[in-house]
């Protein structure tokens, strides 16, 4: 089971979000004309397109064909069907591939298998959750070798801007195309490829940003405090990314940074925390920031490695059952513990933080993360297509479902992007050795 579709290539390298105040990165109103087309031509893209279809409908085959195909309504009171599937949408159908056959202006671009698959997508994205999806066989293969930790990309997480539509660089791998490219955190992606990446599903953008190795391909970036748009080449290759990474700084402080929450992550943690015990570590950071999340059941085994005996997480279905996950307290972190958080630290990586806030474990410093508090579960299907839907939302040790929310940092501590991409100084980094350090006297 898994908790997004955030960002990691899905994970989203290239994974998704919530609207509140945590979106503090986006496009803001600029009084340079090229940014202002920016939200301009979102809005007037969304009207237009709604005036041209309205202009389509009238008059057209659409109705006569329908009504020819329709001896009976869809109820004797008007009432929708309960099945998507029924004799009125089957006709339906059929009326529309017949318009499009006789009157779309570029039949070569037609293609009935297409349709198909486009229909699918359409059902489940009419539930209106953006982190329930359909996966074509070819998307469902590239989502499972996405996990194994290996592909052929750009080095960047990629999660959907709730504000705006577009996709956003929510982090970037050390030692990638996408650092080398100069690529930032809260980049939003503005076009890839010279095609605009309006209203694309992130697995749509996933597919365009990632090919094959040794290609490039073309980034439109907005940047908040650039005057214009800013052109990026990357040139795609092999992507190993290590889900955990950890070293020993000075004064016996040891530094773990969790990337994402992969099948992968547990032996790596598991390793991390085996060499900074043998070193002496006498206090512990662990890095969540930018972390999209991952599996369930990773991120309740990481847990069982800090946390004291007791309830981890829960979570309810829709007809209120109750799944407990808990901890025997056997390997519970016997060191002072910082975590830090940002606003791209989601799902998993908010368990993990909630369950350290709840317990009192130990102090998060950084910004209000994400606010992703539900549960999605993957259903593959016999033809090699797959369904991830959002089955349960899950609770913290003290009940709080944090989705939409977040959590709260208890130290505050925004993130100077100045001085870091400038001079590389992390300041959050910064506040957490001060804090364990006084934790640690």
């Amino acid at each position: 089971m898994i908790l997004d579709n955030y960002g990691y290539s899905n994970n989203n390298e290239v994974n998704q979000g919530a609207t509140n105040n945590l979106y503090q990165d986006g496009p803001q109103r600029e009084s340079n004309q090229t940014k202002g087309m920016f939200l301009v031509g979102l809005f007037s893209g969304v009207i237009i397109s709604t005036l041209i279809a309205s202009a389509i409908y009238v008059g057209t085959k659409l109705t006569d064909n329908f009504q020819r195909n329709n001896a009976r309504p869809a109820s004797a009171e008007g009432v929708i069907a309960d099945s998507v599937v029924n004799d009125d949408s089957v006709a339906k159908l059929k009326s529309i591939e017949e318009v499009i056959e006789e009157y779309y202006y570029q039949d070569e671009d037609i293609s009935t298998d297409d349709m198909i698959e486009g229909m699918y997508e359409g059902l489940v994205a009419s539930l209106g959750d953006p982190y329930s999806v359909y996966y074509t066989a070819d998307e469902w293969e590239d989502l499972m070798r996405d996990t194994e930790g290996i592909y052929f990309g750009i080095g960047a997480y990629v999660s959907l801007d709730q504000r705006t539509g577009y996709g956003k660089i929510s982090g970037v791998i050390a030692n990638t195309p996408a650092q080398e490219a100069g690529l930032r955190e809260n980049d939003i992606i503005y076009q890839v490829d010279g095609e605009s990446a309006q209203g694309l599903e992130l697995s749509e953008i996933v597919a365009r940003i990632k090919g094959e190795e040794g290609t490039t391909v073309h980034l439109t970036i907005y940047r908040e405090g650039e005057a214009d748009y800013l052109e990026i080449d990357v040139v795609r290759r092999q992507i190993e990314s290590p889900t955990v990474n950890y070293e020993m700084m000075d004064n016996g402080v040891a530094y773990i940074q969790i990337t994402e929450f992969d099948e992968v992550t547990i032996e790596q943690f598991t390793e991390a925390m085996a060499v900074i015990k043998g070193s002496g570590a006498a206090g512990l950071i662990l890095d969540l920031r930018s972390n999209p999340g991952g599996s369930l059941s990773v991120v309740v085994d990481i847990a069982r490695q800090i946390l004291p005996e007791g309830l981890i997480v829960y979570t309810e279905d829709r007809a209120g059952e109750r799944t407990e996950y808990r901890c025997d307290g056997k390997k519970e972190l016997q060191i002072p513990l910082v975590v830090l958080v940002n606003g791209n630290s989601a799902s998993a990586s908010e368990i993990l933080a909630g369950a350290v806030k709840d317990y009192g474990k130990g102090t998060l410093i950084g910004t209000t993360t994400f606010g992703k508090g539900i549960v999605q579960r993957i259903l593959p299907l016999t033809d090699g297509t797959a369904l991830k839907l959002t089955v349960s939302a899950y609770y913290t040790p003290k009940g709080n479902n944090i989705h939409g929310i977040g959590i709260k940092p208890d130290i505050e501590c925004v993130f100077d992007a100045d001085a870091y991409y400038d001079e590389g100084i992390d300041n959050q980094l910064e506040e957490a050795k001060k804090e364990i350090l006084k934790m640690m006297k």
